[in-house]
C-alpha cells in the first residue's frame, strides 16, 4: 500500500484503486490531475482531497448532499466525456457520481461552491470540476445563512 507524507496529515497510506484522476487538472491547478479522497472520523462528513503530486496541496470538500439535499446535478457535454459517462442520461448523485462541494472559509463563515463542484465517477475514478453556469447555484453558498458570508 503506497504512502504518501503531507503537509497537513502526516503520513497517510492509500489503497491505489482510491486514487482520483483529474484528465483535465482542476482551475488554476491545471498541472496538478492526482488526487486521493481522505476522511476522518472526527471530522465527517469532510472529505480532504489530497494531491498525490504536491504535499502541500489538500482541498476541504464535503458531500454535496449534505450541504443541499435537493441539489441538481447539471454536467456539460464535454465533462461527461472526460468522465466517461454516456449523454443519453444525466448521472445520478451516490449511483454513477460522487458529488463534492469544495469548502472555502472567509472573514464572515464558511461557503460552499455549489456552482462548480468536483464530480467523479464511481466506476473508473476520473473527476472534473464541472462548472454549470447556468445553473442558479452560487459559488459562496453560505452554511450559516443566519450570517452574510461573502469573500473578498
Amino acid at each position: 500500500m503506497p504512502v504518501l507524507e503531507t503537509k497537513n496529515f502526516g503520513k497517510i497510506s492509500f489503497e491505489p484503486e482510491s486514487e482520483l484522476e483529474f484528465p483535465g487538472g482542476l482551475p488554476g491547478f491545471d498541472s496538478r490531475r492526482r488526487f486521493v479522497a481522505v476522511t476522518f472520523t472526527e471530522s465527517e462528513p469532510l472529505v480532504y482531497l489530497q494531491s498525490l503530486e504536491d504535499p502541500d496541496l489538500c482541498f476541504i470538500t464535503m458531500p454535496i448532499l449534505a450541504v443541499d439535499p435537493r441539489y441538481k446535478l447539471k454536467v456539460s457535454g464535454a465533462d461527461l466525456d472526460q468522465l466517461g459517462l454516456p449523454q443519453t442520461h444525466p448521472p445520478r448523485i451516490g449511483e454513477d457520481v460522487l458529488c463534492l462541494t469544495v469548502l472555502s472559509v472567509c472573514e464572515t463563515g464558511p461557503t460552499a461552491n455549489l456552482l462548480a463542484p468536483i464530480v467523479v465517477n464511481l466506476r473508473n475514478r476520473k473527476a472534473v470540476q464541472a462548472v454549470a453556469p447556468e445553473s442558479n447555484y452560487s459559488h459562496q453558498f453560505a452554511l450559516m445563512p443566519e450570517e452574510a458570508s461573502v469573500c473578498s
